[in-house]
């Protein structure tokens, strides 16, 4: 099953699962429908070769996802709101019922603290990770991450032109939700001069000063790259809206907006914001993803011929390894002020919201240490 958001890759991993069981193994695949709704809701359909073929280079995932689905919190709509029943056991007898002997759950955090739950009350999960967030712990990249970080680049490529041509402050949000991988590597990428990122809250004014000081030296355009769960020090994030019935009914978005009316207010400069938000999500996976989704897919079904359960595959370096789900779940994997990729956007003065002479890690919010 594919719960969570969808990304690049999610259809390459389900063609080498169902490749490696059959070619390996002779194992029969079933693919649940729509994440852990269809293991609740008992929907499903048969995998075999023929259904695979030719989905390696296609986005999304045949098998359709969700991202409210956990089966301990599973949302019911009575009348004008949602109530939530623990519908585990119901999941449970469903599974037993068809005869299975495992479950490869593909998906992020809110996929893997689902499995984390279904694994205490007996179901038998791997787990593979996905997110274009890139913020599972466990892990050092997931597939996904790679194909957004593609997009992104090309968006703040493109956006450079109209930046010179101009001379306006260009701001370009891109998801990731509260880690900020995807804002650092795209804004370094795509030679942004502002990176702002959720785990270091930003000073409006440094933002300004980094602004005006590119202007002074006669570079009379800025290109600024802001995750979408930034926020000022001493500020909130901004919530574009709430979703009734989701895990995580907080969606961020539109902190771009606060940032282009605060510069045009304190450098007189012209703003403009281009928010990408799904698009991040779309598209055919890259090269990089379609092999790393075939590595976690193939080596997923191998675990479960050896009967490794309750573990999640995992790339540490250029090897696969296998992390336990519960040391997973419930946690994310955070930009730190010593990363190096930090500690390059600092060498190349790319301004990351913190006064001059503030050290980073004075800036780094309470809860985001914790």
């Amino acid at each position: 099953m594919t719960g969570g958001g969808d990304c690049p890759g999610l259809n390459a991993v389900l063609r080498a699962i169902v490749k490696t069981a059959d070619n390996d193994y002779n194992l029969e695949v079933i693919g649940f429908l729509d994440g852990y709704e269809g293991l609740i809701e008992n929907r499903y359909r048969e995998l075999n070769t023929k259904d695979v073929s030719g989905i390696l280079a296609q986005g999304g995932t045949i098998l359709g996802t969700s991202n409210r689905a956990n089966p301990s919190h599973y949302p019911v709509l009575e009348g004008d709101d949602y109530v939530y029943l623990d519908r585990s056991s119901q999941g449970l007898r469903n599974f037993e019922s068809l005869g299975l002997d495992a479950l490869i759950a593909i998906g992020g955090d809110g996929t893997m603290a689902a499995s984390a739950g279904m694994i205490d009350k007996g179901l038998p999960v791997v787990g593979i990770p996905k997110t274009i967030d890139n913020d599972l712990v466990g892990t050092d990249v997931t597939f996904g991450f790679d194909s957004a970080l593609a997009t992104a680049t090309e968006a703040v490529d493109k956006i450079h032109t109209t930046a010179q041509s101009h001379h306006r402050v260009m701001i370009i949000e891109v998801m990731g939700r509260y880690a900020g991988w995807l804002a650092l590597l795209s804004g370094l990428a795509g030679g942004g001069d502002i990176i702002l990122i959720p785990e270091f809250p930003y000073d409006i004014d440094a933002v300004c000063d980094a602004v005006k000081t590119r202007n002074a030296l006669g570079k009379n355009f800025s290109i600024v790259v802001v995750g979408e769960g930034a926020k000022p020090i001493g500020g909130k994030q901004v919530v574009s809206r709430t979703v009734k019935g989701s895990p995580d009914p907080v969606r961020l978005g539109g902190i771009s907006h606060q940032i282009a009316s605060q510069v045009e207010d304190l450098t007189n400069i012209e703003c403009r914001v281009t928010i990408l938000g799904h698009l991040l999500r779309g598209g055919s996976p890259t090269a990089f993803d379609r092999i790393l989704a075939t590595r976690l897919g193939a080596e997923a079904v191998h675990m479960v011929a050896r009967e490794e359960h309750g573990q999640m595959v995992a790339m540490k370096g250029n090897e696969i390894r296998s992390t336990p789900i519960k040391e997973v779940a419930g946690k994310q994997r955070l930009v730190t002020p010593d990363h190096p990729l930090v500690k390059t956007a600092q060498s190349l003065g790319i301004c990351l919201g913190v006064p001059d002479g503030v050290p980073l890690k004075e800036s780094v919010s309470e809860e985001v240490a914790r």
